[in-house]
């Protein structure tokens, strides 16, 4: 996994319009965070205030994220006005995306956070995990308290992840996974049945069941957004796996960082061994660096694989495992 990207998801008993309209205004922080409390309002979007991991104050912004089927936001932090280096990507998955046709109420919220190798503090590297747990926790309490629960609602799913670093340009990365075709060579449980198009295509699995993939590729913010789906038409199943390619010079606020972050998602039934579909982590994970060592050779960069799956500035390559 790449060491610098943390994500942290939790099932949420409201709505997605809720959620959104709640996570969208930054005074809303000092009710769930650790301590990052808003003192002053710059801009519609922008407040200073405290936080959690340093003893300076920090400028706070929000920003909207559009997609025709689930919510984003990105938080903002920097020392100084409209310099931010900190960004927070947030996704809200209604129910039914994951499901579609079910019957359960709600939002799965998907928080992913950088921590830029240049900067990074013993403090924040070691407290950035138990400090965003324990406020995804506080977030979903405030939430679910206005709804009238006492206590925390389970949802059917809970979110897992795989994160891998990328050394090629984010626009070699994009375009290759941007065609389904080359999911022949980097996914090794799905096989080709049949004619496959850009976009769509008609598979067998490693026990010969039937399955149509289809693919949506979509700019948001600074990054792009790229979504499979897996429908397993005798089972009526859906798997989805949105996945989120991110610059590396966006992500840690450093221009000079190459290549992307390849954060992908993937949702589990709780207490449920699924018998078709990918069926752990691990399986994306795989892939994952199928498509780590693919698009970095389409770069020409053949070195960059053996220093492993994170990021590295370059200033401190020579102390990586070269092979």
């Amino acid at each position: 996994m790449e060491k610098n990207t943390f994500a942290t998801s939790a099932y949420i008993a409201t709505s997605p319009d809720t959620a959104f309209d709640y996570l969208c205004s930054l005074k809303n922080l000092d009710e769930w965070t650790l301590y990052s409390r808003m003192t002053e309002q710059v801009d519609e979007n922008t407040w200073m205030g405290t936080a959690s991991g340093y003893h300076k104050p920090l400028y706070y912004h929000v920003k909207k994220l559009e997609h025709p089927f689930f919510y984003g936001i990105e938080w903002h932090c920097g020392l100084e006005y409209q310099k931010y280096y900190q960004v927070y990507p947030v996704l809200l998955f209604p129910s039914d995306y994951i499901e579609p046709g079910t019957d359960e109420k709600g939002v799965y919220f998907h928080w992913l956070s950088f921590v830029d190798p240049k900067r990074q503090t013993q403090m924040i590297m070691q407290g950035i995990h138990t400090v965003h747990t324990s406020e995804c926790r506080s977030l979903k309490g405030h939430l679910e308290r206005k709804t009238g629960l006492s206590g925390a609602a389970k949802g059917k799913y809970y979110i897992d992840t795989d994160t891998i670093y990328v050394d090629a340009p984010i626009e070699v990365g994009v375009e290759y996974l941007s065609d389904l075709n080359n999911m022949n060579d980097w996914a090794h449980l799905l096989r080709p049945d049949g004619e496959v198009s850009t976009f769509e295509g008609n598979y067998l699995d490693e026990y010969d069941q039937k399955v149509k993939a289809t693919l949506r590729v979509q700019p948001t913010s600074k990054w792009y957004l790229v979504e499979h789906e897996f429908f397993y038409p005798e089972q009526n199943f859906y798997q989805r796996c949105p996945s989120m390619l991110i610059p590396a010079s966006y992500a840690f606020g450093d221009p000079e960082a190459p290549g992307f972050i390849l954060h992908r998602i993937a949702f589990w039934k709780h207490g449920e061994q699924l018998p078709h579909g990918k069926l752990q982590i691990e399986d994306f994970g795989a892939e994952s660096m199928n498509i780590k060592r693919l698009t970095e050779a389409k770069a020409g960069n053949l070195d960059a694989f053996n220093r492993g799956q994170s990021y590295i500035p370059v200033a401190k390559r020579e102390l990586a495992t070269v092979g």
